[in-house]
Formats: C-alpha cells, sequence, structure tokens
C-alpha cells in the first residue's frame, strides 16, 4: 500500500484532471476521456492496479465520468443553438450500440491492445486536425440512411474503447462532410451522452468479478475516482463551452490536435517501457 504522502499527491492528480476535463468536454465537445485515462492509468499503477486489468478500469472509470460533464457540456451548448439535433436523434440506437460492442471487445482484448486503440485512433484524428485542408473534405453533405447508422455504430465502438464520449471522432466525421467546427463540437456533446450511458453498464459487465481491481469498484469502474472528479469537472465544463465559442475554428482544431498528440506519446512510452 503506498504511504499517505503519495495517497494524498494521486488524489491532487485526480482533482487536476478534473479540472481539465471539464474544460476538454466544454471545448473540444469531448468527455476528458483523452485526459482521464492516462491519467487514471498512472494513478492505478500506483495502486498496485494489476496490468491486466489497469488499462480496462481506466477506459471503464472514464466512460462513468462522462455522464454528467457531456450533459452537462450538451446543455450549455444546446442553449446556443449549436447543436444538430437531428443527426443525435438519427443515432439515437446506433451510438449505443457501438458502445455495447466495445465493452464486449474489452472483454477479450489485453491491455497493450485496448492501449495501441487508443494510440491509433489519436494519432489519426492529430494528423487530420493539425493539416486539415478543405481539398481532405469527404463530400458536402452528412451521409444519411445506412450509411449514418454505420458511422454512428463505429464511432461508438472506437469510442467506447478509448473510453472517450465521442467527440474525437465525432468532431472529425462532421468537419470531414463540411460542417463548421463549432457545431461538431457542440454536437459531439450529445454524442458522449448517448454512448456513456450504455457503456457504464458494458463496462460494469465486462469486467464484472474479476481479480486484482480496487475496492470500491464495480466491474471497471472505480466509483472513488468518479466522486473525486464528477463535480469538478461539472463546474468547470461551461466555463469551456464560453472558451470554445470565443475561439476560431484553427485554433480550436490545433489546440485539439496537438493535444492527441500529447496522449499518444504518453501511452506509447507506456507500451514500451
Amino acid at each position: 500500500m503506498p504511504p499517505i504522502a503519495d495517497l494524498a499527491l494521486f488524489a491532487l492528480a485526480l482533482v487536476a484532471a478534473g479540472v481539465v476535463s471539464g474544460l476538454l468536454a466544454g471545448i473540444f465537445g469531448i468527455g476528458g476521456g483523452a485526459v482521464l485515462v492516462p491519467v487514471f492509468y498512472q494513478v492505478f499503477g500506483y495502486l498496485d492496479v494489476p496490468e491486466a486489468v489497469r488499462m480496462h478500469l481506466s477506459v471503464g472509470t472514464s466512460i462513468a465520468i462522462i455522464v454528467p460533464t457531456s450533459i452537462r457540456s450538451f446543455t450549455s451548448h444546446r442553449k446556443r443553438g449549436a447543436v444538430d439535433v437531428a443527426l443525435l436523434k438519427s443515432w439515437i440506437v446506433a451510438l449505443p450500440l457501438g458502445a455495447i460492442l466495445a465493452s464486449v471487445i474489452a472483454a477479450m482484448i489485453s491491455s497493450i491492445g485496448l492501449r495501441l486503440v487508443f494510440v491509433s485512433i489519436a494519432l489519426l484524428v492529430a494528423v487530420r486536425m493539425l493539416f486539415n485542408r478543405d481539398s481532405w473534405r469527404v463530400g458536402d453533405e452528412l451521409p444519411t440512411g445506412i450509411a449514418s447508422q454505420f458511422a454512428g455504430v463505429v464511432i461508438g465502438t472506437l469510442s467506447g474503447l478509448m473510453g472517450i464520449g465521442g467527440g474525437v471522432l465525432n468532431n472529425t466525421y462532421m468537419t470531414s462532410f463540411g460542417r463548421p467546427i463549432h457545431q461538431a463540437v457542440a454536437t459531439s456533446s450529445g454524442v458522449g451522452v448517448l454512448i456513456s450511458i450504455p457503456g457504464i453498464l458494458g463496462y460494469m459487465w465486462a469486467g464484472w468479478g474479476l481479480p486484482g481491481l480496487p475496492p470500491f469498484s464495480t466491474g471497471f469502474i472505480n466509483w472513488v475516482a468518479v466522486a473525486l472528479i464528477i463535480p469538478i469537472a461539472l463546474v468547470v465544463t461551461p466555463l469551456g463551452v464560453r472558451l470554445a465559442h470565443s475561439l476560431s475554428k484553427r485554433q480550436l482544431e490545433v489546440g485539439f490536435g496537438v493535444f492527441l498528440i500529447f496522449v499518444a506519446a504518453r501511452f506509447l512510452f507506456s507500451i514500451y517501457t
């Protein structure tokens, strides 16, 4: 068991992560999971959580925190009229289905495999954001019908595997079809709600009864971390929303891209050291 001083330091790290998580939820329409997952991975490591379940626990706990931060971000963005409500309604089944599929995959995949999924998607999206050009646009209108439903399932599945609320992928998806980054960010907050609620149930099931999980965990969700971070993130999220609407499209894209590269590098370091 780590010394009390170390536990206090880890608690402070979680509190700081809650602040950053809330800001990111508002600025980028994401639930903050891209920050929380690597922080949780580090903290659970110091608490001697076994490698076999550490990444899964980090992802599941992040998913649980995304619920309130996404709801808070969604209500703030919707008041500004920036959310594409029609798109969210069309994905009412596809996104939760993808989140459930992610939990099934998580129950079978290794810790390194889960980290590589995180890194691969983060780097792809970072390149898209940093070097974005109009010529990279896939089309001028978002797909409809089966194509749209397929996109929703893919976004839900990959986001569930990363422990994020879907903002990372939905921002890329919507801007690739000519939607403004601010609308994509606002809509992504609603995507997070549709992914995280079924995601909680899925990760609870996926880790149910496994050995090595820390106290106060239900499956792959640790409620101590959830209780520490949620209140802070809820207070900070509206500040992120205001900041998002004060930044230019290019500033949002570059900031998002740099942030994702930093996170991907941190996980690659954890895999090969």
